[in-house]
């Protein structure tokens, strides 16, 4: 069953209360699942939801939070077919889900979001095929890389000159 259909079957035959900690509930599980995290840990999804409405561990693990047990089994179940289809296929990213923080988790996956939106700005800057020449002059040799054009010289000159002084007064 998936995790929409079991909120609507729990959510029908409960008070108000436990509805609101249902849907409070399912808005973390489902906000997990976006980000990626595949960390349906009861004290993991009390953490997340202390200020919205979650109860804490300890009543979810109670007796009386026997719906609130089946919901987040219902995520963890649902993903993880999900999670072991994505081993399969190898992407770039596949070795952050092996880090066991999942607060690290989740900074490492905004900052490869940024990376990648940084990249495709790249790609969208620079033309594919497109040569980019950048000169140093570091393996150029010091006579070349500081000698002035005839008209450079001149202007110089005239510059140091009296005539140019004299003319500044």
């Amino acid at each position: 069953m998936s995790p929409e259909k079991l909120l609507e079957h729990l959510k029908s035959d409960a008070s108000s209360k436990i509805q609101q900690s249902l849907t409070a509930i399912y808005d973390i599980c489902m906000e997990q699942q976006e980000r990626g995290i595949y960390d349906f840990s009861i004290s993991t999804i009390a953490k997340l939801g202390c200020k919205r409405g979650v109860p804490q561990a300890q009543s979810i693990r109670n007796k009386t939070g026997e719906k609130y047990r089946a919901l987040i089994q219902a995520f963890a179940d649902s993903t993880s077919s999900k999670k072991k289809l994505k081993k399969f296929s190898k992407q770039e990213t596949d070795w952050i889900s092996e880090i066991d923080n999942p607060k690290h988790q989740l900074l490492i996956r905004i900052m490869a979001s940024e990376l990648k939106e940084a990249q495709q700005m790249l790609r969208e800057i620079i033309p594919p095929k497109q040569r980019i020449d950048i000169y140093d002059h570091k393996h150029m040799i010091s006579d070349q890389s500081f000698k002035l054009t005839d008209q450079e010289v001149r202007a110089l000159q005239y510059l140091l000159s009296s005539d140019f002084q004299k003319s500044g007064t």
